[in-house]
């Protein structure tokens, strides 16, 4: 029987009773639909020299959202639009995030994710979206499932992975790319002109963020399934290398 590829998930922390690391339940049904089980990756558990032994249970992982990146990552001091931050989750994905380059596992990153994978490869951020562009691009979440549309680049592999140039989708951040890393691909822009996801070089390990949740969606429209399935059709791809599987 084939072994279910094992998918690493950053998590989320309630902010009620019981205050425990969870995993969105609509990650867990888009890598469950698609064969995969999860992993949570427990940041205040998880010390760095246990983070070598964890990678190589995975063959891949999702960096999901969540609160702000801490802005001195970046070279910044923290603004005031600037919200919450949990140190140690930084910590462990800023550590975690050379151990999978290493390895070449595949990446995912949504909203936080997008974020945190910018500042790892060296990029920084906008701290609050209203404050810089006069826009607000978090919508209310009881609102209709879509909130704008995005414009993806012709040629990029998001436009490959989706099949459009134009994708409406939610929006729940107040924080996005402002310079983007070395080496990384924009390939969606929002009305206003920033980054709305981007992707790694063709010729290295797929990678792939987006601001968006599509995994808030997945019921909603046949579009926000194909990003976790490009996802887990390059993770197959890794686990059917000999030295990896």
């Amino acid at each position: 029987m084939e072994r279910k590829p094992v998918i690493g998930v950053t998590p989320y922390k309630r902010k009620e009773e019981p205050f425990d690391l969870y995993i969105p339940a609509g990650i867990i049904a888009a890598v469950e639909r698609l064969g995969g089980e999860v992993r949570l990756l427990d940041y205040e558990k998880l010390r760095a020299y246990e983070l070598i032994g964890e990678v190589v249970q995975l063959d891949g992982v999702i960096f999901a959202g969540g609160p702000d990146v801490d802005p001195s990552l970046y070279g910044e001091e923290k603004e005031p639009g600037c919200g919450e931050i949990i140190r140690r989750r930084d910590d462990m994905e800023l550590n975690l995030f050379p151990l999978l380059l290493t390895r070449g596992l595949p990446i995912l990153g949504i909203c936080r994710g997008c974020q945190v994978i910018n500042v790892a490869f060296g990029g920084t951020l906008v701290q609050d979206i209203p404050t810089t562009y006069h826009v607000s691009h978090r919508q209310e979440k009881d609102g209709a499932p879509f909130s704008h549309n995005v414009l993806i680049t012709a040629g990029t592999m998001l436009h490959r992975i989706i099949g459009k140039t134009v994708l409406a989708t939610n929006s729940y951040h107040h924080q996005c790319v402002k310079e983007l890393a070395p080496g990384l691909i924009p390939n969606a822009y929002a009305a206003e002109g920033f980054i709305e996801g981007f992707e790694g070089a063709p010729d290295e390990p797929f990678l792939l963020a987006v601001q968006w949740h599509p995994e808030v969606t997945l019921d909603d429209d046949e579009d926000s399934i194909k990003p976790f399935a490009a996802f887990m059709d390059a993770v197959r791809a890794y686990m059917a290398v000999p030295c990896h599987g």
